[in-house]
């Protein structure tokens, strides 16, 4: 909010802007030599007073600036209408913007969004959007993602624009302020991550504390019969509000879904930040631990299979006796600086500790679902430290603006594992599994297994023309990846590769009406390339990252209440193969993905919320070994994908809101062969929200099942399928003091 007394601006005139600001810059330069200053207020509003010692228009020297009541600004783009999806969101390097203003296909989720969907992970709300799978089920090991037809891994999930900071297995939903969701390679913008997905980015803003205070208590209940407990807490203190301090605390404990699955989950966060004119700094550490028994299953098939056998129950466990104990605890800080009302420049670093401790069944199945299981221990820990620099100007030549961005990151990763492999086997079936045979062998420690640096420099330039009316994009990154591979018995090296790659970026905005938008980019993303295996006639060659290629263009469209966007995308993955005849390994492989996505979100009428989306994949194996699966579907990616979703305010009861979900996958291939393929699925989501007040305190009850018709399906992860989560009652209790 900017407010004015009429004499002080009176008589004044401004030469206006051009060009892309921030909210701040824009302000300042807005004022520049007018003899007026924008003052900022502690309500997060700002004020127009006269120059600090700047006489007015009559020569009459100006009274000091009276100050009000502040609140915080967080810096995020706003809630859109309904207020489950944001505006905008950030974008790496290239900063937060509008969704209307950058040249790509973003989905912003807001936290109001995380607590009414009840969502525990950051999969119970990525989910939502039809572009986006999960590929494992809720209980498992961890959690992974595709974007677009490809995978995403959770250890390419960024927190506050930092890779390797958020847990590699799942990240807990009460960390969550804002979920920022980028389809396609997002390497221009963040940098490679430790696994190199190209499908997207997933970016993770953790909580600050608001200008209210809060005190919030939620008690949960989760099918079979886990109980839990959430505290929110935050505060601001200063005489302008600088200083909030944020504190989040979560436990679980009790029965699963699954078979004797037994669950228990602690978690605690606290956030950090000062904020003034020009300083902004940010501390975000979290720990949590998570121990489960009997823990949700994935298996492969045997390749005499035929056809994949029907899903089991979901609350089947193939592998009773299961263990699983998951510690990850991290620690990041960030520091931004305006220079000049139109130069910033930042800092961030980050420090994340990784130990998974459990029991590796394994063995594939046959068409019956019969398999032999043997057991054995893996336990393995990350150890990861990031940083980053960068600079933002934004000038102008001419008529022209621009936002120019230069920065350069490093994370550094070193990783162990101990491998005990059983030495006695059982039968078993899917549908009737026996339990875990003993391991035979006691456990040993984790030894370092690999140490890895993703160090890379990059540059952008914004241009905005014709008022803002035209925005173009351009960038550069040159990414650099070592690795060096060490022996967990005998602590030898066993392998080094040090290469690296230029990736780039173009992308074009057009705004031919001020609510519409259309786009196009070209941008490649990069993965770490490999060294070819002993056995082939190149082996012990390394090869630098290899560039997967986007091209997508789209419109966008915001039409107050809703907003709906089409957009056309291909991306081709190079993959590596091994020639038949010539015993070449090379990455001459290829698979290509093309789709059209289709999206509306928003609030259609006062209290409906809709979210809806579908997309339609050609996914195609382009080149192949020998040219074998040439022209085959690729495997893993749907033809459709389908969600719609609901949020309705009654107007019956105040304070009542019902709510549904459908997510509809058709059928994919198993195989590269296409000789193997798994069944179409739908799940159904309901639930129901009351808000009311208790004593003068503000309290939401929720209720929601999620796979209302408890359908049984699989999910497919490369060349291991899991079934889906049952039926789950969800029931919660928050009260704000």
């Amino acid at each position: 909010m900017l407010s004015f007394k009429p004499e002080v601006t009176a008589g004044r005139h401004s030469n206006g802007l051009k060009g892309t600001y921030t909210p701040r810059n824009g302000l300042d330069a807005l004022v520049a030599g007018t003899g007026v200053e924008v003052v900022p207020q502690s309500n997060g509003s700002f004020l127009i007073a006269p120059a600090s010692g700047a006489a007015s228009m009559d020569g009459a020297v100006a009274l000091p600036t009276t100050h009000v009541t502040a609140t915080y600004d967080n810096g995020l783009q706003p809630a859109y209408a309904g207020g489950q999806i944001a505006r905008g969101g950030s974008l790496g390097m290239l900063g937060s913007a509008d969704a209307m203003d950058v040249p790509f296909s973003t989905m912003n989720y807001t936290e109001q969004m995380v607590r009414d969907q009840q969502a525990r992970t950051l999969a119970d709300v990525v989910i939502n959007e039809s572009s986006v799978r999960m590929l494992t089920s809720s209980g498992g090991f961890g959690e992974d993602f595709q974007i677009r037809g490809y995978t995403v891994s959770s250890s390419d999930v960024g927190l506050n624009g930092l890779y390797g900071m958020a847990s590699a297995s799942r990240v807990p939903a009460a960390i969550v302020e804002r979920i920022e969701v980028l389809k396609g390679p997002g390497t221009l913008m963040n940098g490679i991550g430790p696994s190199g997905s190209i499908g997207g980015a997933i970016n993770v803003v953790t909580k600050r504390a608001t200008s209210e205070p809060i005190t919030r208590l939620t008690t949960t209940f989760q099918s079979k019969s886990q109980l839990g407990v959430e505290a929110d807490v935050g505060r601001r203190f200063g005489e302008n509000q600088e200083w909030g301090v944020r504190l989040n605390g979560v436990f679980r404990d009790g029965n699963t879904t699954l078979d004797n699955g037994k669950q228990n989950i602690g978690f605690g966060s606290v956030g950090l930040d000062y904020t003034t004119q020009r300083l902004r700094w940010t501390l975000d550490a979290y720990t949590q631990h998570e121990g489960d028994d009997n823990f949700r299953p994935q298996i492969g098939f045997q390749s005499s299979v035929k056809k994949i056998p029907d899903a089991p129950s979901g609350y089947r466990n193939f592998y009773p006796g299961s263990e699983l104990h998951l510690h990850d605890s991290a620690v990041t800080t960030r520091l931004e600086y305006d220079v000049l009302r139109n130069v910033t420049v930042w800092g961030a670093v980050g420090y994340h500790y990784a130990t998974a401790y459990q029991t590796f069944p394994s063995g594939p199945a046959d068409a019956l679902g019969n398999f032999t299981v043997m057991n054995s221990y893996y336990d393995s820990y990350t150890r990861s430290r990031t940083g980053e620099v960068g600079a933002r100007v934004n000038f102008r030549t001419f008529d022209v603006g621009h936002t120019l961005t230069v920065q350069a990151s490093r994370l550094e990763q070193d990783s162990g594992n101990a491998y005990v492999p059983g030495s006695t086997s059982v039968a078993s079936n899917i549908y009737n599994p026996s339990p875990l045979p003993g391991i035979g062998a006691a456990r040993t420690e984790a030894k370092k297994a690999s140490e890895s640096a993703l160090t890379s420099i990059a540059v952008t330039d914004t241009l905005s023309f014709l008022n803002d009316r035209v925005l173009l994009t351009g960038g550069l990154r040159h990414q650099r990846v070592a690795l060096d591979n060490f022996s967990t018995v005998t602590g030898a090296l066993t392998g080094t590769y040090d290469q690296s790659a230029v990736s780039p970026l173009a992308g074009i905005v057009v705004k031919p009406l001020q609510n519409v938008s259309v786009y196009a980019n070209f941008t490649s993303g990069l993965s770490r390339g490999g060294t070819a295996p002993v056995g082939t006639v190149n082996a012990g060659q390394v090869f630098p990252p290899y560039k997967s290629k986007q091209y997508e263009a789209g419109v966008k469209t915001d039409w107050g209440p809703v907003t709906t966007t089409v957009s056309v995308f291909q991306v081709e993955r190079p993959n590596a193969i091994t020639d038949p005849s010539t015993n070449l390994y090379s990455f001459d492989g290829e698979q290509r993905n093309r789709g059209i996505e289709l999206s509306a979100y928003g609030e259609v009428v006062k209290g409906l919320r809709l979210m809806a989306s579908a997309t339609f994949y050609d996914a195609k194996l382009t080149k192949t070994a020998g040219g074998t699966n040439d022209g085959n579907d690729a495997n893993g990616v749907p033809k459709r994908a389908f969600n719609l979703g609901v949020d309705w305010d009654t107007p019956w009861v105040p304070g009542l809101s019902l709510n549904g979900r459908i997510i509809n996958t058709s059928r994919m291939y198993f195989t590269a062969a296409n000789t193997l393929e798994l069944p179409a699925w739908t799940r159904y989501d309901i639930g129901a929200r009351y808000r009311t007040r208790v004593a003068g305190k503000s309290v939401v009850l929720r209720a929601n099942i999620e796979n209302l018709f408890n359908s049984n399906y699989w999910l497919m992860s490369g060349t291991y399928a899991t079934v889906a989560a049952p039926r789950t009652f969800l029931l919660s209790a928050q009260i704000d003091f």
